[in-house]
Formats: structure tokens, sequence, C-alpha cells
């Protein structure tokens, strides 16, 4: 029989080692879980839900009649002149007056809970609303006598796909507002304003008052993404939140109005994507567009683009340069415009002009000339300078030299009365010499002092004596006015 060899300690250690991990995994999946309780409670507002609040103030708005009528008309006339002005404050004033969410809310709204009536009501108000607001942006448009195409009201014409996620979030943010215990209003507010619900009905006006209407369809365009998504997020957000659905009494009217509230459901999610893959698909070919523009042309010193044409409708891309362009350089264009895949499939079309390079050549020589004179002039100037910072070294060097003159006779008449001195007065052991800087606070001056310094103490009578003596002789000596002793 084999003996067995293990160490009991060793197995014992690995069995702790196991123990570790199993206490580690254990940890981990402890904090997976917090982490995901903590997000839920974080996240989760269906305790926060008063449904049947939510309901009554949703219905209360959908009606369109009276003063909200003229509410919206004059908030209609707001808008239009603060977008014919090219005023954002003023556009903001105007959605944060308007009654336009309510009908919206209340589609999205019926859908959820199988209410046909309020969907009907609500489709009835929505058209009367729309239909009002475009007569009236219309009408002001048609009236006023400046029609200018501001930057505002062109900004309606064209949606992409921001305005999409705009609509979409706005909507999502409006009914948890809504659907909380006590509304919040400053949400309600802020989706006015980034949503833009009435901007673009304007605008439709406007296209509709200059015959333009290539804008009026853009801007409905934009509206209708609008309302879409708005209307949407409202259905899925009232669904996630299980909102009651509407019964019936009479089972076959029950069943008939299910279908509809599906079948319209349907037919609002079908235009919501459709929408949302055509922004998508425009936005990403605008920017793959734009990136071409970018990287194959405007990089490339020698190529002076006049005029792009852009049409995604007809999958189109025109260029017009300045200059020749030669067959090389437009084939290559062709291969480049393959790289970028939203675009791959649009024609492209090269064009030059051989008398604008002629042109250009001649701007470019007229540029270089104006430069070579620009750097002549500079260069003339330089020289001038240098010329004078000569002159101001030679004359500081003339009075250094002169400094030094002086400064090496007064060395030499300094040791003349410094030996003189020394016979004059054989108790003297030291004679210090210099000019000073003395202020009295008001004025500064140079002024000449002696140190002397004796062999012997004396008195000081006779010590002031000798002083004097040796002041009064040493300034006959220098011919100072004034000598201090120190």
């Amino acid at each position: 029989m084999a003996e067995n060899t293990q160490n009991p300690n060793e197995q014992t250690q690995e069995e702790k080692v196991e123990q570790q991990k199993e206490a580690v995994k254990k940890d981990a999946r402890g904090l997976f879980n917090s982490g995901i309780s903590f997000l839920k409670e974080l996240l989760d507002f269906r305790e926060d839900t008063d449904r049947e609040s939510t309901i009554e103030l949703i219905k209360a708005d959908i009606p369109f009649k009276g003063a909200t009528a003229w509410i919206l008309i004059c908030s209609i006339f707001i808008a239009s002149i603060g977008l014919n002005a090219n005023s954002i404050p003023v556009v903001i004033g105007a959605m944060l007056i308007s009654p336009l969410m309510g009908p919206i809310l209340g589609m999205g709204m019926s859908i959820a809970v199988n209410d046909i009536d309020t969907l009907k009501k609500s489709l009835i108000n929505f058209g009367v609303m729309v239909v009002l607001s475009v007569l009236t942006a219309w009408l002001f448009f048609f009236i006023f006598p400046l029609k200018e195409e501001s930057s505002e009201l062109l900004a309606r014409t064209k949606p992409d796909i921001r305005d999409v996620l705009i609509a979409f979030f706005g909507g999502l943010a409006l009914i948890i507002a809504r659907t909380k215990k006590g509304t919040i209003a400053s949400v309600i507010f802020g989706v006015a304003i980034a949503t833009a619900l009435m901007p673009p009905l304007c605008t439709v006006g406007f296209g509709l008052a200059i015959g333009k209407y290539d804008y009026a369809i853009g801007a409905m365009y934009l509206f209708t993404i609008n309302t879409i998504f708005i209307a949407l997020a409202t259905f899925l957000v009232l669904k996630l939140l299980k909102f009651p659905m509407l019964r019936y009494a009479n089972s076959a009217k029950r069943k008939r109005t299910a279908q509809l509230a599906s079948f319209v459901a349907i037919l609002v999610m079908i235009p919501a994507i459709y929408t949302f893959v055509v922004t998508l698909n425009e936005s990403q070919a605008q920017g793959a567009y734009e990136n071409f523009l970018a990287n194959e042309i405007e990089a490339n010193e020698n190529l002076y683009l006049r005029k792009p044409i852009y049409d995604y409708e007809n999958k189109t891309i025109k260029l017009f340069f300045d200059g020749e362009i030669t067959e090389a350089t437009a084939s290559d264009l062709q291969n480049e415009i393959l790289k970028y895949d939203n675009i791959s499939d649009f024609k492209l079309t090269v064009r030059g002009n051989k008398a604008r390079g002629i042109d250009q050549v001649s701007k470019a020589y007229d540029r270089a000339i104006a430069e070579l004179d620009r750097l002549q002039n500079t260069n003339e100037a330089l020289n001038t300078q240098i010329i004078d910072l000569k002159t101001k070294i030679d004359e500081l060097n003339k009075q250094l030299k002169e400094s030094d003159k002086k400064a090496l006779t007064d060395v030499l008449s300094y040791g003349s009365i410094a030996k003189d001195a020394k016979i004059r007065f054989p108790d003297l052991a030291e004679l210090g010499y210099g000019e000073v800087l003395k202020s009295n606070f008001l004025k500064v001056d140079t002024v000449k002092v002696i140190f002397p310094k004796w062999k012997f103490q004396v008195s000081d009578s006779l010590d002031a004596l000798r002083v004097k003596v040796l002041q009064e002789w040493i300034t006959k000596e220098i011919k100072a006015d004034t000598l201090y002793v120190e």
C-alpha cells in the first residue's frame, strides 16, 4: 500500500486560499448588487408618480378655444416678430407663453391608455392649433413690409438628427415632470424652449407668404419631427409607468378601441422611425461632404475652390474651381470621394476656369510684389534703427572714456593731497575721501566727504580744532564749495 506523503499543513493552506477566493467573489457580487440597487433607487421614478393627477392635467391642457386661442395668436405674432428681427430673447419669450404642448401630450397619453375619445379631441385641437398658427404667421409676414430671410428663420428649414434627439429627450423630460407629484414648472418651461414648436410654424407662414414653398415644407417637416417624438416619448413613459388602460363596458367597442389605438401607435412609430433614419442619413452625408471639402480640397494649396453645390436629394456634388483643372486632378477627386461612405454614391462634377487661373496667377504675383515691398520697407526701417543704435553706442563710449579720464584725474589728485596731508598732520593715521548721496527727504544731492582717522585720541576741543584745520585745508586744495567730515 502506497504511503500518503502529503503534508496536512499544505492541504490546509490550499483550503485557506480557496476560502479567500470565495470570500472575494462573494464581496464582489455583493458590491455589484449594491451598485445595481443604488442605481435602481436613484433612477426609479415610479413611486413618485401621480397617475390620476397626470391624466387630469394633460386632459385639461388639450382644449383649444377662447383665451387659449388668443394666447396662441399673440405668441405667434411675438415669435414672428422675433424671427424677423433675428432676436433670440423675443423668440424664447414667445415659446414660454405658447400653449402648443397640450394636444401633443394628449395624443401620446390617449394612445398609451387606450382612450379613443381623448385621442379624437387631441387630434382635432392639434389640427386647429396648427392651422391657426400658420395662418397667423402668414398674415404677419404677408402684411409686414420687412421680409428679410434672417438666420433664425432659415435655421428652421433644414432639420437634422440633432432636432430628433432634442424633441425625443425634451418629450421625455416633459412627461416625466408631468407625472411627478407636484409638477416641476421649470422643466415644462425649459422643454418649451428646447423643443421649439412655435418657430417652425412661424417659418411655415413665412415661406408661404414669400412664395418659397421649400422653406414651408422644411419647417413643417421640423414641426412634424418635434410633434411625433414628443408624443412618442409620452407614449413610452406612460407605458413604462404602467398607466391603467381605459376599460369599456362594451367588449366589442373595447376591442375596436384597442385595435384602433394600436394602429395609431404603429402609425406614429413608422414616421418616427422613418424620420429618424432619414435625418440620420442626411446628417451623416452632410458631415462626410464637409470632411471631403476640408481634407481633399481646402488642405490642397494648389486648388482654389470658388463655389461648391451640394444636393442631397439628387445625390450630386458640383465643384467649381478658379484655374485650370487637369484630368488627373479631376480623376483623383473622383477616387477620393469613394473613401467617404456616406457620399460615395454621389455624382461628382468638377469644373475649372482657365481664365480664372490666369487671374489667380496675376493675383498671386501682385501679392508677392506687395509682400516684397513690405519686406523692403521693413528692412529699411531696421537699417535706420541700426544706424541710430550705432550713434548712441559711440556717444556712450565717448562719455565712458571722459568719465574714466576724470576718475583717473581724481585718483591722481587725491593721491597728492593724501601725501601732503600726512606731512602737515603727522598724527593722521588714515584719510578717506569720496562723494556720497545725501537727502533731506525733499531732494537728493551729491556731497564730498572726508573720513579722517587719527593715531592718538585728544580732548574734544583739540580734536575739533585739528579736524577744522584739516577740513579747511582740503576744501581749498580740491576747490570744493562744501566739504563734510565724518
